[in-house]
């Protein structure tokens, strides 16, 4: 039996927000059904476009913005270059005009009423997000394909064998925690050592850094935008943006011009503890509130816990003197890691786990790279992972009003604080005395998972989502 091969650029990826699930994994869909059509030589006979939306897909669609990725993806957009600002004007001209340029190339009348169906009642059985996608064509066929997105923006195609996906052959193949402490043990390599030699066996070594170094700049400027824009979220819960504020008072005056002046400003602010504990919800809180207005954010592993990894990472750039391009793509190195093993023993779903797999996964990977940059040994690693999830066990996952803004923004500031908290403990402790393995720890978040009711999973149907009134403001 094949293994599942993750590379770091799997685990991050960059995409719009708000959701990696209902809002990259769909546009990707999207994309695929398009490439496939071509493939089959169908595009030009294609007359009429239906798309069928299941499950959470149907139920928080359209607070994810489901409809508006599977229609930019039709489009033939793409989520790493299309201008998030033409995003509002693109969606209305499909919408007023009733005509969608298939892959753009092929001009469809479409009516998004009719031919974009939201089935609130029915879901597949092998996974909540599902989307189906029905071409018919001018000779009377039609093409139907159904896909998955099964969370952190992987996409599964029906009746597709996953273990025809090309196969690499990793000098260090980890499948659970316990063989990436048998490499790094055997080998007295880092985490994030472990997974560069890996990743040689897809690129060179020069373009995995570079590549790192991008998301890691989408990062960046994911947070110093979040930190300056000012206004509402989108979608009609009138939530607003907090981080401009908060960065403005902690400021306290101090000028600056651009990133590096910031970061210098902050930093001659002080280290006090309220201090920094602000810093790293504005800084999260920035991210969140960027992906809940269909800004460019880094999936990590998820759009709705983008905030947590690159929060923690600001804060060892910032408090750490974690400012250098090595620091960078070792601590993003090694949280991938975590985040593969979680992946591959448990879920990046919240529609299959809870939030405990988006927010609980973030955290983990963030304490266990924080861990490794100040210099904690590959146990100690490994025990800030586990402390962060074992404390994250069971968190449900219930949007108000199907939007990634309430409780989802703020449970990033919480994800962030825990995985510093659990970093410390970890740096504090003798690992050799844990009771809790990380794969133990990977196993129950699993079996939580199962356990765990479906209101609780990214529908909206328990939970706040119920007891909210959708007129109250947050906070």
């Amino acid at each position: 039996m094949q293994r599942e091969q993750i590379s770091v650029f799997d685990i991050f990826k960059i995409g719009i927000g708000p959701s990696s699930s209902h809002t990259l994994g769909p546009w990707r869909a999207a994309q695929q059904f398009t490439t496939s059509l071509k493939t089959q030589g169908a595009l030009e006979q294609v007359e009429q476009i239906k798309i069928l939306l299941y499950g959470s897909l149907a139920k928080t669609g359209k607070g994810h913005g489901t409809d508006i990725a599977i229609l930019l993806g039709l489009a033939g957009g793409d989520p790493v270059t299309f201008d998030v600002n033409a995003i509002d004007s693109t969606i209305a001209a499909i919408r007023n005009d009733q005509l969608l340029k298939l892959a753009g190339e092929k001009l469809l009348s479409f009516d998004y009423e009719t031919d974009l169906i939201f089935l609130f009642t029915e879901s597949l059985p092998f996974h909540p997000n599902a989307v189906t996608f029905q071409a018919f064509l001018n000779t009377g066929r039609a093409i139907s394909e159904t896909y998955y997105s099964i969370g952190g923006g992987f996409v599964i195609k029906e009746g597709e064998d996953r273990n025809e996906k090309e196969q690499v052959e990793l000098p260090f193949p980890v499948e659970k925690a316990a063989d990436l402490l048998h490499w790094c043990l055997t080998t007295g390599l880092k985490v994030s050592e472990v997974v560069m030699e890996n990743e040689l066996a897809w690129r060179p070594e020069a373009e995995t850094r570079k590549g790192i170094l991008q998301h890691y700049t989408v990062m960046r400027d994911c947070i110093y935008r979040g930190c300056h824009t000012p206004g509402f979220l989108p979608g009609g819960l009138s939530v607003a943006r907090r981080a401009v504020a908060l960065n403005k008072r902690l400021m306290s005056g101090r000028s600056y011009t651009d990133y590096e002046s910031w970061v210098q400003a902050i930093r001659s602010g002080g280290n006090g503890f309220n201090y920094t504990l602000d810093w790293v919800s504005c800084f999260a809180l920035a991210v969140n509130e960027e992906n809940a207005s269909f800004g460019r954010v880094v999936t990590a592993p998820t759009n709705g816990a983008a905030g947590v990894i690159p929060a923690v990472l600001q804060y060892y750039i910032t408090f750490c003197n974690g400012f250098s391009d090595e620091r960078i793509t070792q601590f993003i190195a090694c949280a991938s890691e975590i985040g593969s093993i979680f992946k591959k023993g448990a879920t990046i779903s919240a529609a299959m786990g809870g939030c405990q797999a988006e927010i609980g996964v973030s955290s983990a990977m963030a304490a266990a790279a924080l861990t490794e940059c100040l210099g904690g040994s590959q146990r100690q690693v490994m025990m800030a992972a586990e402390i962060a999830m074992e404390h994250h066990l069971g968190l449900t996952c219930d949007p108000i009003g199907g939007l990634v803004q309430i409780p989802c923004i703020e449970r990033n500031t919480m994800g962030a604080i825990k995985a510093i908290t659990a970093s410390q403990l970890a740096l504090q402790s003798n690992p050799d005395k844990a009771k809790v393995s990380l794969d133990a720890v990977v196993n129950t978040m699993w079996e939580t998972a199962l356990d765990m009711n479906s209101k609780y999973k990214e529908t909206s149907d328990g939970g706040l989502a119920t007891n909210i009134p959708l007129s109250l403001p947050e906070c």
